[in-house]
């Protein structure tokens, strides 16, 4: 007999307000992925994203699973306790379960740390025969090779918004405000190309992204990926690392394969708030030469950048607008610093008592300064971060920066226009 399983992709209110504003909101790609473990001769799936779904509540399972990140983790725990009253078992996963297991072990009945691949399926099987441990841990580095299609089709999102993609897992660098090397294997990996493209090739839209941390990490692979990607026509983004940019073989190629833009994380335009997070691949006096570079390859930049480094000042927002405007930078995405868990930024604020509070649901870099800056104050921190955000995304700014930039101005004009009507609404 079938077993009934329910997989949440949660998002908070506070998060899902925030995002519900911007049109360019691309799937989280974990469930999707993870369901497509599931022998369904053994398990009856039902996805739900809240995003755009409601939790189904009145409905009855045998298993929940959720995968809690740390501004979702209260939320998660919400949603555990109704699950678990009504008699079914919780499973936790994801990056907060793997940062605080003692903490999210508390909410649910089966605890997985780590990464998924390989303790996923024996986690299945035994809850299917009906004897399954309280905790599974990724003890070995997974192979990426033969991993299951990813479910799209239990997912109501637009084909556009489902157009997402894995082909590497890691990064080699260490910045002290990333917690990747706390949940992954400290070990960077890639994915067989031909089972990438075949993935890609069966996306209903034109448009995708690769959901990769650093996609130029490994060269040689990026490059016979983006030759096979050719003859898809496709047109597709990826997270990319400043340093990379600099090759114009990597550059022209992704132009060939389709590359409309590269999100970069140049992250600030100070030197010392650059050496302070470990961030040092990053050169201020490079990043005129590897946009202009960018652009003559025909590809956009949305650049990374974050707000409250220890050297940041009320005055490293005017300026930072300015270098925008300066560089032609196409787009940003701004975030506020956070100390997430188990990094060296919440060690380090840990240790010089600057947290504000551990309310979990204020850790998404977004809405709330969790910390006390050294040259300001909170209040100016988040203030000048929206106010940013706003004259970015100005129609003034946007002529100043397309002036200098000249890069997929209709493509350009939509992703700004977007971002504008996000931020009055």
């Amino acid at each position: 007999m079938r077993k009934s399983i329910l997989l949440i992709q949660p998002e908070n209110e506070k998060i899902n307000r925030f995002r519900r504003k911007q049109f360019n909101n691309f799937v989280q790609i974990t469930m999707p992925y993870l369901a497509g473990f599931i022998d369904e001769n053994k398990y009856k799936i039902t996805l739900v994203d809240e995003y755009q779904q409601k939790i189904p509540y009145q409905r009855n399972f045998d298993l929940v699973a959720i995968t809690v990140n740390t501004p979702n983790a209260y939320h998660c725990y919400s949603m555990a306790e109704k699950f678990r009253a009504k008699g079914a078992r919780v499973v936790m996963g994801g990056p907060h379960a793997t940062l605080l297991p003692d903490e999210v072990s508390k909410h649910c009945d089966i605890l997985m740390i780590g990464e998924a691949e390989g303790i996923w399926p024996k986690f299945l099987e035994d809850f299917y025969e009906g004897d399954f441990q309280e905790i599974y841990r990724s003890d070995t580095v997974p192979d990426l090779r033969s991993v299951p299609l990813p479910r799209w089709d239990l997912l109501k999102r637009s084909s556009l918004m489902k157009g997402a993609v894995f082909s590497t897992r890691g990064c080699p660098y260490r910045c002290a405000y990333c917690n990747l090397k706390q949940i992954y294997h400290d070990s960077f990996r890639s994915r067989p190309t031909s089972e990438v493209v075949h993935e890609i090739s069966l996306m209903k839209s034109r448009f995708f992204v690769f959901w990769d941390d650093n996609f130029f990490a490994d060269k040689a692979h990026a490059l016979e990926l983006m030759e096979s990607l050719k003859p898809l026509r496709k047109r597709w983004a990826a997270q990319v690392t400043l340093a990379d940019c600099n090759n114009d073989e990597l550059l022209q190629k992704a132009r060939e394969a389709g590359c409309l833009y590269l999100f970069v994380g140049l992250e600030s335009f100070s030197p010392s708030a650059l050496r302070g997070v470990n961030k040092q691949i990053n050169r201020v006096g490079s990043y005129q030469d590897i946009i202009n570079k960018l652009h003559k390859h025909k590809i956009m930049i949305q650049a990374g950048i974050v707000f409250g480094f220890d050297e940041d000042t009320p005055a490293t927002f005017q300026h930072t607008l300015e270098a925008c405007e300066s560089l032609g930078v196409d787009g940003v995405t701004v975030s506020l610093l956070t100390p997430l868990p188990q990094t060296p930024v919440y060690a380090q604020m840990k240790r010089e008592q600057r947290l504000l509070n551990e309310d979990w649901s204020q850790y998404n870099g977004k809405t709330d300064v969790v910390f006390n800056p050294l040259h300001m104050s909170s209040e100016q921190l988040l203030n000048g971060y929206n106010n940013f955000r706003r004259q970015f995304y100005s129609f003034p700014s946007f002529i100043k920066r397309m002036r200098v930039s000249r890069t997929h101005l209709f493509y350009n004009f939509i992703m700004n226009l977007g971002y504008r009507l996000a931020i009055k609404r």
